[in-house]
C-alpha cells in the first residue's frame, strides 16, 4: 500500500473556505444544499484536531498482523482495529486478502470499547444524528444531518453490532490517525468503499 504523509493542520479560516473544494461540495452555509452546515455548526462538528505529543503516528509504523492470536477462525471474514496503532486489518474468509488501512480511533479512553462483535449493517450514503450522550454535552449540535459532504460518517459505513458504534468513512481527512472520533472508527472514503465491498453482514470484528 502507498504512504501517506501526515497531514498538516490548517488554520479555521482556510478549513472553513476550502473544504467545500477540497471534497468537492457546495460552500459551507449554501442555503440551496439540505445537508450543508453553517460555519458554526462545522466548526463543532469538524474541530481542528488538537496537537498531538511527538509519538510514532501509525501512517508511519504499520506493521502486518497475524489473524490466528485473535480469532479462530475466518468464517465470514475478520476484522481487526488496533486502537495503539490506529489501523484497521482485514482478512477474508478463504484467507486470499489481506488489507490494512490508517484509521482514526476514539478521543478518550473512556469513548474507547474493546471487544468482539460484528458487522450487522452496510448503509451507502449513511445519514449521522448525535447519540443522547453527544447530544447532552453538545446541545447546539443538529439534531440530523443527511447523506452529502457534509455527514460525518462519509460515504460508507459497517453498523456493528454494539449500537452507536461504526467503522465509516470521513469527509475531514485530518482525522485519520488520529484520536478524533466520539467512538466510531474511520477511515479515508476510498478506503471504507474498499473495505465495504468485501465486508459482509456477519464478518467478525474485534478491537483492541
Amino acid at each position: 500500500m502507498a504512504k501517506r504523509s501526515p497531514f498538516s493542520v490548517p488554520t479555521r479560516r482556510a478549513f472553513l473556505a476550502g473544504s467545500a473544494a477540497a471534497i468537492g461540495g457546495p460552500a459551507l452555509g449554501q442555503a440551496s444544499d439540505p445537508g450543508a452546515l453553517d460555519p458554526e455548526t462545522a466548526a463543532v462538528l469538524y474541530p481542528e484536531p488538537e496537537p498531538e505529543p511527538a509519538v510514532p503516528r501509525n501512517i508511519s509504523s504499520f506493521r502486518a498482523m497475524d489473524w490466528r492470536p485473535h480469532f479462530s477462525s475466518l468464517r465470514n471474514g475478520a476484522i481487526l482495529v488496533d486502537t495503539q496503532s490506529r489501523a484497521l486489518h482485514y482478512w477474508s474468509e478463504g484467507e486470499s486478502v489481506y488489507k490494512l488501512y490508517p484509521s482514526s480511533v476514539p478521543l478518550t479512553e473512556d469513548l474507547t470499547r474493546r471487544g468482539r462483535t460484528s458487522v450487522i449493517q452496510k448503509v451507502v450514503g449513511p445519514s449521522w444524528a448525535p447519540t443522547p450522550s453527544m447530544k447532552k454535552r453538545n446541545p447546539e449540535w443538529p439534531d440530523y444531518i443527511p447523506p452529502g459532504p457534509n455527514n460525518p460518517l462519509g460515504t460508507h459505513a459497517l453498523y456493528l453490532g454494539w449500537k452507536y458504534y461504526r467503522i465509516h468513512g470521513t469527509h475531514d481527512t485530518r482525522k485519520i490517525g488520529r484520536r478524533s472520533s466520539n467512538g466510531c472508527i474511520g477511515l479515508y472514503n476510498e478506503q471504507i468503499a474498499d473495505l465495504f465491498s468485501m465486508a459482509k453482514v456477519g464478518t467478525q470484528v474485534l478491537l483492541i
